[in-house]
């Protein structure tokens, strides 16, 4: 059985804006105390599409680490590391490549989706055409169970399940594999070997799955297996083989839509942003600028919420009580636009203090990021490559 694990990661973009917080960071921050955790820089990723534009990646990944820590990822309670620090994300990609159709990669709706929005760029390219599985990579070596996406996203999922089932159909079944099984079996002691023995009976002749649920508990209190004579048990229970890589699940969050400025999504190929640690003053112009329903033109003119981008601040940042405010007042023209704009400007600088607060001090201190960085990718680095060693003795590549 595999440990329940949470992966995300991003690409390193530089400093995050209020879009970031409330679609990832705001989940991630909650997802860390209910999981074990690993967030991490996808750096690789970037090269996908900035391939021409490296020189940005390392400042871009100091100041968005940054703004995770700001955010309330806590590295003691997540694992933070950056992809290309922990090699063997390229060696097992490297490995899939050999296996995964080429058919697969082809059918990925985001391939046409991305050449088409980025047609400026040539991504005619072998890393590109092999994100999605890369991104496979990532989520396998940490035998991650639990990915957080939004919908867009289940397909990457999915492609990565694909993949999984079909490493584990070709490799899974071991050399000797009952053998070994029958011998990881005398190591559960003789109470705990019994049980197994009976409950794996009741599960392959009669299909009880209450049998089957049982004989997982009785895995899960055995601390003294070692993981591959754990996995051994499993696959001998349901009938099968070891399992090499877990297949993941999606973990569906509902991500606010952040608007921009101007009421599109907030985005810094748009302009219309607002960043994380953004001085208050900053941030104070910005709203009290906003524009806002066109037709409201004169302070005496009632105006349309709907029709105003700053109600979709509203809908994000104020409660029931003020929004009810926003409506009448707006319409009757009993409130101005700068009335209406100063309930949201308290808020984000309310959410924005603690952030601020939290950031100064890696900010002073650089290294302390770095020595973050450093301890999370040893941790991530350890178990991929307790990964990796499976992978390899599967395949037929263990020298050893």
């Amino acid at each position: 059985m595999f440990v329940e694990k949470v992966l995300s990661g991003m690409r390193p973009t530089g400093r995050l804006h209020l879009g970031h917080y409330h679609g990832v960071l705001a989940n991630w921050v909650k997802l860390q105390h209910e999981y074990p955790c690993l967030f991490f820089v996808a750096d690789w990723h970037a090269l996908t599409t900035a391939y021409d534009e490296p020189g940005t990646i390392t400042q871009n990944t100091w100041d968005m680490v940054v703004d995770w820590l700001a955010a309330g990822v806590d590295p003691a309670q997540a694992t933070i590391f950056i992809q290309s620090r922990v090699p063997e994300h390229a060696e097992l990609h490297l490995l899939l490549s050999m296996m995964t159709p080429l058919g697969w990669l082809e059918r990925v709706p985001t391939y046409k989706d991305q050449q088409e929005k980025l047609s400026h760029k040539d991504l005619t390219t072998y890393g590109f055409l092999g994100y999605p599985l890369l991104q496979a990579a990532d989520i396998l070596i940490y035998r991650a169970d639990k990915v957080p996406v939004g919908d867009d996203q289940v397909p990457h999922i999915e492609f990565t399940r694909e993949i999984a089932r079909r490493f584990n159909h070709l490799y899974g079944r071991e050399a000797g594999f009952e053998e070994k099984a029958i011998e990881a079996v005398k190591k559960l002691g003789s109470k705990r070997a019994k049980l197994y023995k009976e409950l794996r009976t009741r599960y392959q002749e009669k299909g009880e799955e209450a049998a089957l649920e049982q004989a997982h508990a009785v895995l899960d209190e055995a601390q003294s297996l070692s993981y591959g004579d754990r996995e051994r048990l499993f696959g001998y229970l349901e009938g099968g083989g070891k399992m090499i890589l877990a297949e993941p699940d999606a973990l569906l969050t509902h991500a606010s839509r952040m608007p921009g400025l101007d009421g599109q999504k907030m985005s810094k190929s748009y302009g219309n942003t607002i960043a994380l640690r953004e001085d208050a003053a900053s941030i104070t112009k910005k709203i009290r600028t906003m524009q806002t329903d066109p037709q409201r033109v004169r302070r005496t003119d009632a105006g349309d919420p709907d029709k105003c981008p700053v109600w979709q601040f509203h809908q994000i940042y104020s409660n029931d009580e003020v929004r009810d405010w926003v409506q009448q007042g707006c319409r009757s023209a009993g409130i101005g636009c700068i009335e209406c704009k100063q309930p949201v400007i308290e808020q984000i600088l309310k959410e924005q203090e603690p952030m601020r607060e939290r950031a100064r001090a890696y900010e002073d201190d650089p290294q302390l990021v770095k020595n973050i960085i450093a301890d999370g990718c040893e941790k991530a680095r350890r178990l991929a490559q307790e990964t990796m060693r499976d992978v390899r003795e599967a395949i037929g590549l263990d020298y050893s």
